[in-house]
């Protein structure tokens, strides 16, 4: 009898092992609450657009009379993409004992936010000073200034997330079984790329379809 009980608790434990936690499944539904608000500002774009162009051909044109530069932009997408890579090798690296590993991988991901987050702000300043570009230029300025930084505060808010991993990765609070944290920050820094991948495309990409169409 023992030798079986002994073994329903095994497989017991197995499953419970391979299961997500509950605290997994509860930043899915976060990052999934946080989707939602970012698809609704997105048709909300799209249909401003849309409608736009119905109403008078060239609504989304800049003050000067130009379409958004989309090469710098896409420079920058570089960065923020590439800030996934490191931000998977803490997780690795963590998930090995590796504690330098965690500690390098989290502060890459942390340079290469804030250098897109960089690259955010002098793209605002020039559209502000070269395109005298605003919040209050049409609904235009409105949408486009809502939507992209709305997903630079979300961006900003992932920066420091992942800064208070590398906080606690310093002082040693991680282990091999014990870093839910990291994983956390790993899935919403995923999130937030993914996010701006979609953004990047319908503010900057999308006009350039319409305007060869």
């Amino acid at each position: 009898m023992s030798v079986v009980h002994g073994e329903q608790v095994r497989s017991l434990e197995e499953h419970v092992e391979v299961g997500r936690s509950m605290n997994w499944w509860g930043m899915i539904l976060f990052i999934s609450s946080e989707a939602l608000i970012f698809a609704n500002l997105i048709a909300a774009y799209l249909y401003l657009e849309v409608r736009g162009l119905q109403i008078k051909n060239g609504l989304w044109l800049l003050p000067s009379g130009e379409h958004l530069d989309w090469k710098f932009p896409l420079i920058n997408t570089a960065f923020l993409l590439a800030s996934s890579f490191p931000a998977i090798i803490a997780r690795k690296g963590i998930v090995k004992g590796n504690k330098n590993q965690l500690i390098a991988g989290l502060a890459g991901a942390i340079i290469l936010g804030l250098v897109f987050l960089g690259g955010q702000v002098y793209e605002y300043f020039n559209l502000y000073t070269a395109d005298h570009f605003t919040m209050q230029t049409k609904a235009f300025g409105s949408a486009f200034f809502t939507l992209t930084g709305f997903h630079g505060l979300h961006v900003t808010i992932g920066i420091i997330f992942l800064t208070i991993c590398l906080i606690r990765a310093i002082r040693g609070d991680f282990t091999a079984k014990k870093h839910f944290a990291v994983e956390a920050a790993e899935m919403y820094w995923h999130f937030v790329d993914i996010v701006w991948i979609i953004v990047f495309s319908t503010v900057y990409l999308l006009p350039l379809l319409m305007i060869k169409g």
